[in-house]
């Protein structure tokens, strides 16, 4: 079982590092930080697809069922994202892009993921915190893009980021927030378990401080320049009814 486990987590971590590879090379007039942020865009867009289908379909349903056992599903999709955040963690250490929060935001994550698996169950709540996790990847990841190409400061960097602050605190603080106690509540998991997911819930409000700070000088900006245009929208018809007369 445990050989079967790593030989999956090891094609896993080889599909992503040939995805990177196949990047680079279809990318050669951008930097290395474009092509891993393709990948990224493709495991958010994937992992969100694939715990989307478990919790919402596959079952059980991490609410009522956590520290059940693992599903096969379960295990093919931890699997999956082990091997990715192996290939991510490895990067952001190899070129120093990322700060401390974020890096142990991926070392908490490699090691939840491989507690269920090990212990054959949580796989449920761990396939939901991947879920909630990653559903504001894509936005991140297209926040970037916007910003590499000169067109973050336009309408849709503004419906790009107002998407991300509000799925980040609905989802990863508000729906999180619940997760979190039916997880403590529960006499299920272990308590190793629900110490992780305190662990990963407060890297998610050090996050949402960020977030949450960005967002209102951000709307601050944007005042003063509405203001700013009233202002003189207002000047300009005032001078021409005076030319006028």
């Amino acid at each position: 079982m445990a050989l079967g486990l790593c030989l999956q987590v090891l094609c896993s971590l080889g599909g992503w590092l040939s995805l990177y590879t196949s990047f680079c090379h279809l990318n050669k007039h951008r930097s290395y930080e474009w092509s891993c942020r393709l990948v990224t865009f493709t495991h958010g867009v994937l992992s969100i697809g694939l715990s989307a289908y478990i919790g919402f379909i596959d079952g059980p349903w991490p609410f009522t069922h956590p520290g059940s056992p693992n599903t096969p599903l379960q295990v093919h999709v931890l699997c999956l994202t082990l091997g990715y955040f192996i290939f991510d963690l490895g990067w952001c250490i190899y070129f120093q892009s990322e700060g401390a929060l974020m890096l142990a935001h991926h070392t908490l994550s490699i090691l939840g993921i491989i507690m269920a698996l090990a212990l054959g169950e949580s796989g449920t709540e761990v396939n939901a915190v991947l879920f909630g996790s990653e559903i504001t990847n894509p936005l991140l990841q297209m926040r970037w893009f916007l910003r590499e190409t000169g067109h973050y400061h336009s309408f849709t960097g503004d419906v790009v980021d107002f998407l991300f602050v509000a799925l980040f605190t609905g989802v990863r603080i508000g729906v999180g927030a619940h997760l979190l106690f039916c997880e403590m509540v529960s006499p299920t998991p272990k308590w190793f378990v629900k110490v992780g997911g305190v662990a990963m819930y407060t890297v998610s409000w050090c996050f949402m401080v960020s977030i949450w700070r960005f967002a209102w000088k951000k709307s601050i900006k944007k005042y003063h320049a509405w203001r700013s245009r009233r202002s003189e929208e207002r000047q300009l018809r005032h001078n021409g009814y005076l030319k006028t007369h």
